[in-house]
């Protein structure tokens, strides 16, 4: 079996993209994980499932290729604007 990790979704997000990740992960519909998450959040009280899904953001890493999608889109404004001045 390959070596899965868990991360945050940046095809299927909607706030942060960590149902998305889980359904990603567990191969599970995220638009379902959503509706349990919000029946949870209501059910329980918000603040406590608020809190976990804050603390999920800080815990599930976005995905590797992601972060470097990031930084060269920063290197291409870097260059565009040298380029422009």
């Amino acid at each position: 079996m390959p070596n899965k990790k868990l991360y945050r979704s940046e095809k299927n997000k909607m706030l942060a993209g960590i149902c998305g990740g889980l359904g990603e992960y567990f191969t599970i519909d995220a638009t379902l994980l959503r509706l349990v998450w919000l029946l949870i959040v209501v059910f329980t009280g918000i603040f406590p499932g608020v809190i976990v899904y804050i603390i999920a953001i800080f815990v599930i890493p976005l995905p590797p290729h992601a972060h470097h999608a990031e930084h060269t889109h920063e290197k291409e404004r870097e260059h565009t604007t040298e380029a422009e001045a």
